[in-house]
């Protein structure tokens, strides 16, 4: 016997598509389709129907009253470090003494401070520290999220991590793609021996990773003080051997070559692009069907850099992402609708772009784009109500307000 949800009373239901709509390109994301006083029918998890209020259905196994709230797709969180040891405060004050990002990392601080923190714990501890952060973003609205490793930096770490990830996706509601990340940064072990690191990545790292099926996708940190386009042409070409499929961090310090990697690869996405030129952005409106630009507006506010030209990269005609880069160094946040403030209020997005930037854009930018990511006929029901609230706009406005009180994924309901 199927389950059937009714949620009704819906004040608005907003983030309509066709069912064959996988993700919003440059002038698109401006554009929001609403139902008023509405009401929608999940089946077994996936959205059924719905429709306006006079035609509402009389009955259901289980019923929700949206009490004229917002009903929205939740938020897709595809850019996330969050299965990590432990929380770096002391470094947070460092940098409010000065310190740059940069400076940290070579101090022996950064990623490395938080791989050899990650190897003195156990796998247990670690998903215990992990859920408890997937269920915080839960109750505030994310319903999908990429999590990455690259904490461990050796391959029994990583796959200590991977584990980790799995283990969430297998065990908690929330829809989860795992990416391998070990070129995060040169491993303590491999110290001034950067060249035999990178080998160790491609024949250690990826084949054991590729073994048990661990990844879906793998990472690079190209940029300067990490890795080289060179060195990340070899990481990326290895893993795409394995199946997977990559996506890459780049010209987040400085433009040094990683988004014209990337688009050569077909990354599915190129995230951080603070640093940004007008000459990739022209490369990434090439790959505009391909290669999904991804901002992360959290990691500029906390570390008081730049924020990534979303407008422009808008206005280029691509279809931009927004995610929260959640990690302990430099995001220690996996709050998507602060995200959303931030691009209009930092980045100039209008609401509705930022809208579709946390939703229907973010689950293409995990390959999820004909499954999640906004309301449509035979896509999963996973949905954010709010309180009832005056308008779409009064989402990121509010930047604080908790208007979140259901989050629906699937078949379970939080809140």
């Amino acid at each position: 016997m199927k389950e059937r949800l009714f949620i009704r009373n819906i004040g608005t239901l907003a983030g309509i598509t066709s069912p064959d709509t996988c993700c919003k390109y440059g002038d698109e994301m401006s554009e929001v389709t609403c139902l008023h006083q509405a009401w929608l029918i999940a089946e077994d998890g996936m959205i059924k129907e719905y429709g306006t209020a006079e035609k509402a259905p009389q009955s259901s196994d289980k019923v929700i009253d949206a009490e004229e709230g917002f009903v929205l797709p939740a938020f897709c969180d595809s850019h996330t470090h969050l299965v990590y040891a432990d929380s770096r405060e002391k470094e947070f004050v460092d940098k409010i003494n000065g310190l740059s990002y940069s400076e940290i990392a070579a101090r022996g601080g950064g990623i490395l401070n938080s791989a050899d923190r990650l190897h003195q714990l156990s796998e247990e501890a670690l998903y215990l520290q992990a859920s408890n952060r997937v269920k915080e973003i839960i109750r505030k609205g994310t319903g999908a999220v990429e999590i990455k490793s690259g904490y461990g930096l050796n391959t029994a770490d990583e796959i200590k991590m991977l584990h980790v990830i799995r283990r969430i996706k297998e065990e908690m509601p929330i829809k989860v793609v795992s990416t391998f990340l070990g070129a995060h940064a040169v491993g303590r072990a491999f110290t001034g021996r950067q060249a035999e690191y990178v080998d160790y990545v491609i024949n250690d790292m990826i084949p054991n990773v590729a073994k048990e099926g661990l990844a879906d996708f793998i990472d690079v940190f190209c940029d300067r003080g990490f890795f080289t386009p060179e060195e990340t042409d070899r990481i990326l070409e290895a893993g795409s051997k394995y199946g997977m499929r990559p996506k890459i961090h780049a010209s987040e310090l400085a433009a040094t070559g990683g988004v014209a990697v990337g688009v050569r690869h077909h990354a599915l996405s190129i995230d951080h692009l603070e640093s940004v030129t007008d000459e990739e952005i022209a490369l990434l409106a090439q790959a505009r069907t391909i290669t999904v630009p991804t901002v992360l507006p959290g990691t500029s506010f906390f570390l008081n850099m730049p924020y990534a030209p979303a407008r422009k990269l808008i206005n280029a005609g691509l279809a931009v992402a927004i995610a929260s880069d959640y990690n302990p160094g430099s995001t220690p946040s996996g709050d998507m609708k602060f995200a959303m403030s931030l691009a209009c209020i930092k980045m100039r997005l209008c609401p509705a772009e930022a809208l579709n930037a946390v939703t229907i854009n973010a689950a293409h930018a995990m390959g999820l784009g004909r499954e999640l990511g906004s309301i449509a006929v035979g896509k999963r029901a996973n949905l954010i109500l709010t309180d009832r609230i005056p308008s779409l706009d009064y989402i990121p406005y509010a930047y604080t307000s908790p208007i979140i009180k259901k989050t629906i994924i699937g078949e379970t309901v939080i809140g």
